[in-house]
């Protein structure tokens, strides 16, 4: 294995005259602009930011495209990203001011530097994986002037529109861009030499060009190397620090057996995008070996044959295609916001496939309640997900498929019934919470002044679907934990236009409103409680008790008495 070195500047420059290109068994661009911002962080402090390991080969191999924009290579040879895809795609991005392709759709990376960092820099690596960051949940609770002074501390952030107008925030793409500090230092109120933030700005500008003259370690593989070889190596690579998922190593190891799959999986997955069902493509990955093998998980998937993997392919897209035709129909689940958890695709696809796609009254009666109690509870969000599901897939393989799947969650939460207390503390990430919505939208429930059904197809900003706060958060001030505020107990589903008009009013003033012009069924239609007693403040806690009550009432009535 060769060795070198190269900047920075020099490998985002190999990436735009497309001299490095990516192979198949690559996933997409993932990180999030924290992550970009993190890693400018790093090098603008100097911390080592890992090696580069790249395979030149003159083998002609499937390919994806980079998430920013390329040229044809000119040379036969070809250099393929194998570690380093998410660090040198964002920092093409910021350097070059290049929009990012995520997901079908094209943003920008916009981070901030402040020429007024403090000397001694600040901790602000988030360990962020999750799509729902926690850290913007608890900025949330936190007040504008502790995010602002949080905010002055950092040297990067990502930006936001108000930040861009402050005079010592610089865009890091500009810098990048031009060769002059004069259009910074002006914006700062720099303008003459004897200015005491002269030099300190200048000098931290040149420190921020510097990033572009950070030196890479480049480990090169050996031409000699067959494709299945460096697959085992990106396979290996990854695995130690688990710096990809199961699912993205599995199809590494799948797209070197069959070439150019990649894009029918893609294919597939964009299908099912435009049907609302928006999931990662792991999950396509995990139905292809369920089908395959029977059972979740990804540890045997390097032993299946072509035909196999090419059949248990077939097999999961007749199935996933039955899946998503049963949810959206027979549940009027239309979107995977409404579900709590990817794998129930899997689970609805191979009871689908073990009946040759014919149920009975009865087995589409159970299949529904275990379907709604299973999202409601979470069922794939708790414990090892992996191992409910490979529960669930054991019950349909033995053959007393719906009753054991039932068993399963009877044996997990102990009754399949939802009370009261299941509803307490949960947030509107819950199962319970998108239950909630299905159950209210079910029942004809509309926003408290436009009159429009809840829906997500809701267009334009007055009128998109938001949660509520019933008790707005700055009427119950500081008496009340986050965690009570936030209960959903305490969230009703209104268009942003309303929620805007209610902002901090006392309940008791605007049901009033409400009420007067509406009637009391449009509040009703949401479980919310309207008698006065428990719309005052030291009611707080009784009305969260009352509508806990009535929700879950009305959730049992909607799973199993329908």
């Amino acid at each position: 294995m060769a060795k070198a070195e190269a900047t920075v500047q020099e490998l985002v420059g190999m990436i735009e005259r497309g001299e490095i290109r990516l192979p198949e068994m690559q996933r997409r661009y993932v990180w999030r602009s924290t992550r970009v911002r993190d890693l400018l962080d790093s090098l603008y402090r100097g911390y080592p930011s890992g090696a580069i390991l790249l395979w030149e080969t003159d083998t002609k191999v499937p390919e994806r495209n980079f998430s920013v924009q390329q040229q044809q290579s000119p040379y036969s040879t070809n250099k393929l990203l194998l570690d380093g895809q998410q660090r040198l795609t964002s920092l093409s991005s910021v350097i070059r001011g290049e929009p990012i392709q995520v997901r079908y759709r094209k943003r920008p990376i916009d981070i901030l530097f402040n020429l007024e960092h403090p000397e001694e820099l600040s901790i602000v690596t988030e360990v962020e994986e999750d799509k729902d960051s926690a850290s913007d949940a608890n900025q949330a609770d936190a007040s504008e002037d502790e995010i602002f002074k949080r905010i002055e501390q950092m040297t990067f952030v990502v930006a936001t529109k108000k930040l861009e107008k402050s005079p010592h925030w610089v865009s890091v793409t500009k810098v990048f861009k031009s060769s002059s500090n004069t259009e910074f230092l002006k914006k700062a109120g720099v303008t003459d030499f004897d200015d005491p933030r002269y030099n300190k700005y200048d000098k931290r500008l040149k420190a921020l060009r510097d990033i572009a003259e950070y030196k890479y370690r480049m480990d090169i593989l050996e031409r000699s190397l067959s494709y299945e070889e460096v697959t085992e190596i990106f396979v290996r690579v990854n695995s130690l620090g688990a710096k990809l998922r199961g699912s993205d190593l599995a199809m590494a190891q799948i797209t070197a057996k069959w070439r150019d799959s990649l894009k029918d999986f893609e294919a597939f997955q964009n299908e099912c995008t435009k049907k609302g069902f928006d999931f990662e493509i792991g999950t396509y990955i995990r139905a292809l070996v369920a089908f395959a093998t029977g059972q979740s998980r990804f540890l045997t998937v390097n032993t299946l044959s072509l035909d196999k993997l090419q059949q248990g392919w077939k097999d999961a897209v007749s199935g996933v295609e039955y899946a998503l035709n049963y949810l959206k129909s027979n549940l009027n689940i239309d979107s995977s916001v409404l579900l709590s958890s990817p794998y129930f695709l899997i689970t609805l696809a191979i009871y689908g496939a073990k009946h040759d796609y014919h149920l009975t009254s009865e087995q589409e009666d159970k299949l529904r309640q275990w379907l709604l109690v299973a999202n409601a509870k979470g069922r794939y969000s708790r414990g090892s997900s992996e191992s409910m599901l490979d529960q669930d897939l054991g019950a349909i393989r033995k053959g007393n498929d719906i009753d054991g799947m039932l068993d399963n969650l009877k044996r997990q939460f102990g009754r399949l019934s939802i009370e009261p207390d299941d509803l307490a503390g949960r947030t509107q990430r819950s199962g319970l919470f998108k239950t909630m919505f299905m159950v209210f939208r079910e029942d004809g429930a509309k926003d408290w002044h436009t009159r429009l059904a809840i829906s997500f197809d809701n267009s334009g900003a007055q009128h998109k679907l938001q949660f509520h706060h019933i008790f707005p958060k700055a009427y119950l001030d500081k008496r009340f934990e986050p965690k009570q505020v936030n209960d959903i107990s305490n969230l009703a589903f209104i268009t942003g236009g309303t929620n805007r008009k209610i902002s901090a009013k006392d309940p008791a003033i605007y049901f009033e409103e409400i009420i007067k012009k509406h009637g009391k069924e449009i509040l009703e239609k949401q479980c919310v409680p309207i008698e006065n007693k428990f719309l005052s403040i030291d009611s707080y806690t009784q009305f969260l008790d009352t509508r806990r009550n009535i929700i879950s009432n009305r959730l049992n009535e909607y799973i199993f008495n329908t």
